[in-house]
This record gives C-alpha cells, sequence and structure tokens, in this order.
C-alpha cells in the first residue's frame, strides 16, 4: 500500500493522464493528501470538503468517477491507438504504471482519511470499490469503434463553434420507436447507417420533401438509438459548411463512425458554401474517409433558389453553370423523399399515437377533430399530428 505522501508525490509525474491533474475533484483529493502530510489539518478539511462536493455532483464513490476520468482521457496513446500507430515498448511501459498508481489512488478509503483530520463536526463520506484499471483500460482499447475517446466517449451529438467540434450536452432524445408512418422511406435511411457502421460502402444522404414530415427527426433518432455501436453525429448550419474540410480531417482517423448531418439544406445561385459541400460530396483527396457520411435535409428538390432572372444574362456557358447548379442533389448517392401524408395516412398517425399517448378520446371524435386541427395549421402532416394529441392528452389531464 502506497503511503499518502508517496501518492502525492507520484501523481506528479503522470505524462500520459497529466491532464487529470487539471481536474477538480482529484486536485482537491491530491490537495487533501498532500495537507494532511503537511500536518495543515484546517487547510486538509476545507480541501476534503471541496473535494466531496465535486464528488457528489456525480456520485459518491471515487472509483467509479476515477474510471470515467480515465476512458473519457484524450491523451497521447489512446489517440496512437485508434490510429493504428505503434505506442513502442517505453509509452506501454508508462502506461501500466500510470494505470497502477491511478488505481492506488482511487482505492484510498474514506476511513483511512477522516482518522488524520482532526474535526469533531460530522464529515461527510464517499466509496471505494474494486477495478482491475489495467483490465479496464485494456478492453477500452479494443472496443474504441464503439466507444471512443475524449469528447466522443462522452457525448454523442456535437456542434461546430468556431471550427471546433463541441458536444450537446443535452440532445433531443428522440428514438425511432416514437415515429408512426413513413416506415420504407425510414428504413432506406437505417440500412445506409448501418451499411456505415459495418465498415461498407455507405451513401450520402439527401432527405427531401415536405415540411413536418419527420426528415430531421429521423436523423435524430439513427443517432440517438445507434450511438452504442459506435456512431456519432456532427450538426452543421449551412453557412458552416466551408469548415468541412477542417472536420473532415479532424475525425477521418477516428475508428467511429460520423454523421455531418445538414438540416434545411438550400443555396442561392453565387453561394460561396456550395463548392465546399460539392467537393466533399464528389469525393475530393481531403474527404475520402470511409468512416463518415453526409446526411442532409431539404425542401427543396434541387436545393438551389433559382430566379428567373437568374436565368437572363451574358455567360457563354450558361447552360452548364446551372446544369451543375441543379445537379448537385444528384451527388448524393441516396436520394429518400418524404411527402405530405393523404388523409389516410394522416389520420393512421393521429390513430398510432394516441395509443401511445394513451388518449380517451372516441376514435371517430379524435379524428373529425384531427381534421380540424390540420386545416387551422400548414395542413396535415406527422408533427401536426403529434402537436395535435399533444394537445388533446393536455387537455384531458
Amino acid at each position: 500500500m502506497y503511503d499518502l505522501d508517496e501518492l502525492v508525490k507520484a501523481s506528479k509525474t503522470l505524462v500520459i493522464f497529466k491532464e487529470l491533474n487539471k481536474d477538480r475533484v482529484l486536485r482537491s483529493f491530491i490537495d487533501t493528501l498532500s495537507y494532511i502530510y503537511s500536518e495543515n489539518n484546517d487547510a486538509a478539511v476545507d480541501s476534503y470538503c471541496e473535494f466531496i462536493s465535486g464528488l457528489y455532483e456525480y456520485g459518491d464513490d471515487l472509483t467509479k468517477y476515477m474510471q470515467s476520468l480515465i476512458l473519457e482521457s484524450e491523451n497521447l496513446y489512446i489517440i496512437k491507438k485508434a490510429e493504428n500507430r505503434p505506442t513502442g515498448e517505453l509509452l506501454d511501459e508508462c502506461l501500466a504504471n500510470e494505470l497502477y498508481l491511478l488505481e492506488k489512488i482511487a482505492s484510498v478509503p474514506c476511513e483511512r482519511i477522516l482518522s488524520k483530520l482532526d474535526n469533531k463536526n460530522f464529515m461527510p463520506r464517499y466509496r471505494t470499490s474494486d477495478c482491475d484499471f489495467s483490465k479496464l483500460y485494456a478492453d477500452r482499447i479494443h472496443g474504441l469503434d464503439k466507444f471512443g475517446y475524449g469528447i466522443f466517449a462522452q457525448y454523442h451529438m456535437f456542434l461546430s463553434k468556431d471550427g471546433e467540434i463541441v458536444p450537446v450536452k443535452y440532445p433531443d432524445e428522440i428514438s425511432l420507436s416514437d415515429f408512426s408512418g413513413y416506415e420504407m422511406e425510414r428504413k432506406q435511411v437505417i440500412d445506409n447507417t448501418l451499411a456505415l457502421l459495418a465498415g461498407k460502402p455507405a451513401n450520402n444522404v439527401l432527405l427531401y420533401g415536405d415540411c413536418g414530415t419527420g426528415k430531421s427527426s429521423t436523423v435524430k433518432a439513427i443517432a440517438n438509438d445507434y450511438a452504442k455501436n459506435g456512431l456519432r453525429l456532427i450538426e452543421l448550419k449551412k453557412k458552416q459548411l466551408h469548415e468541412l474540410p477542417d472536420i473532415v480531417k479532424q475525425i477521418s482517423r477516428n475508428p467511429l463512425k460520423f454523421i455531418i448531418f445538414i438540416d434545411d439544406l438550400s443555396f442561392t445561385e453565387d453561394d460561396d458554401d456550395f463548392a465546399a459541400l460539392k467537393a466533399i460530396l464528389e469525393g475530393s483527396v481531403s474527404s475520402s474517409a470511409n468512416n463518415i457520411c453526409i446526411y442532409a435535409t431539404s425542401n427543396r428538390r434541387h436545393l438551389i433558389r433559382e430566379t428567373f432572372s437568374a436565368r437572363k444574362g451574358d455567360e457563354i456557358h450558361f447552360k452548364d453553370t446551372m446544369q451543375e447548379l441543379i445537379s448537385l442533389s444528384d451527388r448524393f448517392g441516396l436520394t429518400i423523399t418524404f411527402t405530405k401524408p393523404d388523409k389516410i395516412h394522416y389520420l393512421s398517425v393521429v390513430e398510432e399515437l394516441a395509443k401511445k399517448y394513451e388518449i380517451k378520446m372516441p376514435l371517430e371524435e379524435l379524428k373529425t377533430q384531427a381534421e380540424a386541427f390540420a386545416l387551422t395549421r400548414a395542413g396535415r402532416s406527422p408533427r401536426v399530428a403529434k402537436q395535435f394529441i399533444e394537445y388533446i392528452k393536455g387537455s384531458e389531464e
């Protein structure tokens, strides 16, 4: 067993996991050990309470907290493993020693700390549990294509902010089981995603159709349901398309599979972002990554907002230019159309949702009100059906 002062000294020698020393919980715990060793009781008590305060935000088990820190650490060792680069004997030796040290820190029992503190007041406690950190980390290395590392181990949906990939901490929790209708259209997207996850050739996908038919929700539900299989989603706004090459470069060697999601995509004739997307879809050298697919939604089949005035001008090869613009959608390998439902389809969606929400209203009356509700909105759609059912459910309660 390490002496407490030895743990303090050893924690300063971390190389692979050196960033862990910046963590508030671990830092406060190490400071507590240091103050105990230097016999600074008041500072030790303060630091211990700071440690407990931080730990309780996540749970009460120090060992489990340390496990999460280690598994989510984006460090030089795991990056080399993710990119199939050799680590070398000395780096492997360093990893083994650091995991052993961190396991010892995570195993310090609460009673041992409290016995060193001179305090007559109530002192909050923490738990520890058994864990083999070396085996835990080896299992994670072998499962990188499912679990990922760094922020990709913590979250599964992301945005781009100033060129940096940042997590969506509270994403929409929609699931494929929440949908009614459009099974055939949705199955095409699911099958393409499964091919991507299996490492097989997969297409970039354009989900085209009317508003409220579930195009965006389908993509997000797939990202939620297949996150455990190693799928991650990065959403880009249209004005961020110039960031595509850099984002592709950042994730192209990652063992996870990625959907780059562009919602409500459309262009004007002289749009600068057009070229960036075109290059990616055509598979330029910088974008030839087999772990990435682009999924885009649009209400426009050809993605380009055309005007009659745009068709007038003095360009010599005008027809070639226009053809290039309107054919962008053809560069998606798979185009799936979501059209507004007819009355029968719309009411079947209403009926299915009514069962899920346990609506008490008689079915015929419900259908009559659902039709009237659609007339006050933009017409029939799955979105309107859901809004109607939620309205009825709220009224019944």
